[in-house]
C-alpha cells in the first residue's frame, strides 16, 4: 500500500512522463450530488498534449479538456473531497485508491503485458450522414472541396447528425407508411431537410415527401436548386410563413429554432392536421416573458434579469407540452444536444396517441393554475387553438 500523498505524485509523475493510461473516480461522498462518476484520460488534439475529463451525470455526460497542471488539481480536489474510489492505470501498474483508508492498493503488470496509452480524443463515432460525395453537404458550405467537414461547421455537423438520431428513433417507434409527409416549418438553410430526406430515403428505405416551408425567398430558391442537383424528387421548397402556409396533410411536423410564437403557430397547424409527430425546438420566448408577473413568495425568481428569461423559458415550453397532452400527444421534453454547441438545446416531441377534437378538461385546469401562480393572462398557443 502507498498513502495518498505518494498515489498523488504517482499520478502526476505519470501524466508528465506519458505512462497515465486512464483513471475511473467514483463512489461520490454526496448522495445529492447529480454527478456519477469522473473518467480521466490523456488526449492529444490541435491545442497539443492535454488531460480529458468526462463527468458522468444520469442523464448526460460532460467533457472538458485541461492542462496537466490544471488537471492535478482538479484530481486532487476530486479525490480529496468528492469521491471515494479510484481505479488507475498506468502502463505497468493497475492503483485502487480507497478515501476510506486513505491508501492506494498497487497491483504491478507484467512488462509483456504493458497498456497502450490510447491519445485519440475520443472513439471513432459512428455518423448517420456520411459526407462522401456529399454533394448538398458540400452546397451548404459543410463540406470542403475534398468532402472533409471544415473545422467551423464541426458543430453544424455534429447537430446534423444527433437530429437525424433523434428522428429514427422517433420514427421506428411510430406506425407509418413507406410514403408519408413531412413538414419542416422554417426550414431556413435547409441543413436538417436535406439530412432528414438523405436518411430517410437511402439509409431507412422509406418514400417521404418532404416539404420545407420558408419566409425567405432566396433561401427557396436555392435550396430547390440543391435538391434537384441531388436528385431528390420528394424533397421541395416554399415560400410562406409558418401561420399563414395551408397544407392539406402533416404525418409529421417539424419547426425547429420557429422564433417566439412561431413555435405555437406551428404546433398548432400540427394539432388542427391531426399530425402523428409533432417535433419542436423552440426558440425565444418572448410573450410569456413580457407577461410573467408571479405572486408571493415566488415573485423573487423574475427579480433578476436572466433569471426571469429562464423561468419564462420553462414555463413556456412547459404549457405547450401540456397543450400538446391536452390534445391526446405523448409528450417528451429533452437535450437536443449539449449545450456547447447550441443554447436553443430543448425539444419538445409529441406523439399522437389518437388526436382529441377537444383538449382534456383536467390538463386545461392544470394550465390555469400554473398561469395564475406566474401571473400569466393568456398563453399564445391557447389563444391559436381557441383554449
Amino acid at each position: 500500500m502507498i498513502s495518498l500523498s505518494d498515489f498523488l505524485n504517482t499520478v502526476k509523475t505519470s501524466i508528465y512522463d506519458e505512462t497515465f493510461v486512464r483513471m475511473i473516480i467514483s463512489q461520490k461522498r454526496n448522495q445529492n450530488s447529480d454527478i456519477k462518476s469522473v473518467i480521466v484520460k490523456p488526449i492529444i488534439i490541435k491545442k497539443g498534449a492535454l488531460i480529458n475529463f468526462v463527468y458522468r451525470y444520469s442523464t448526460k455526460d460532460i467533457t472538458k479538456n485541461y492542462s496537466f497542471e490544471e488537471s492535478m488539481e482538479i484530481i486532487i480536489q476530486l479525490i480529496s473531497n468528492e469521491f471515494n474510489q479510484v481505479l488507475f492505470d498506468t502502463k505497468l501498474n493497475e492503483y485502487h485508491f480507497s478515501a476510506k483508508t486513505n491508501k492506494a492498493v498497487v497491483k504491478s503488470i507484467e512488462i509483456e503485458e504493458a497498456k497502450i496509452v490510447d491519445l485519440s480524443h475520443d472513439k471513432t463515432k459512428k455518423r448517420l450522414i456520411d459526407t462522401t460525395q456529399n454533394v448538398y453537404l458540400q452546397e451548404l458550405g459543410i463540406l470542403d472541396n475534398e468532402w472533409r467537414v471544415k473545422p467551423s461547421m464541426q458543430d453544424k455537423y455534429k447537430q446534423i447528425n444527433k437530429y437525424i438520431e433523434i428522428i429514427e428513433g422517433i420514427i421506428k417507434n411510430i406506425n407509418v407508411d413507406r410514403s408519408f409527409s413531412i413538414v419542416d416549418m422554417g426550414s431556413g438553410k435547409g441543413y436538417l431537410t436535406f439530412a432528414l430526406y438523405d436518411y430517410l430515403s437511402r439509409k431507412m428505405v422509406f418514400k417521404p415527401t418532404i416539404t420545407g416551408v420558408e419566409i425567405r425567398q432566396e433561401l427557396v430558391d436555392k435550396c430547390n436548386l440543391i435538391s434537384k442537383k441531388c436528385g431528390f424528387e420528394k424533397l421541395n421548397f416554399i415560400q410562406g410563413s409558418i401561420k399563414e402556409t395551408e397544407l392539406s396533410s402533416i404525418d409529421i411536423l417539424i419547426a425547429l429554432h420557429a422564433c417566439d410564437t412561431a413555435t405555437d403557430e406551428a404546433i398548432a397547424q400540427g394539432i388542427t392536421k391531426n399530425a402523428k409527430v409533432i417535433v419542436c425546438a423552440p426558440c425565444c420566448h418572448k410573450q410569456i416573458r413580457s407577461e410573467i408577473n408571479p405572486i408571493d413568495p415566488i415573485a423573487a425568481i423574475t427579480e433578476y434579469g436572466i433569471l426571469k428569461e429562464r423561468q419564462a423559458e420553462i414555463l413556456t415550453d412547459t404549457i405547450r407540452a401540456l397543450i400538446l397532452e391536452a390534445f391526446g400527444y405523448k409528450t417528451n421534453v429533452f437535450e437536443f444536444i449539449e449545450t456547447e454547441h447550441t443554447p436553443k438545446n430543448v425539444l419538445i416531441v409529441g406523439i399522437s396517441k389518437g388526436v382529441k377534437s377537444q383538449p382534456s378538461i383536467e390538463i386545461i385546469e392544470k394550465i390555469a393554475e400554473l398561469k395564475k401562480i406566474f401571473g400569466v393572462r393568456q398563453h399564445h398557443l391557447e389563444k391559436l387553438l381557441s383554449i
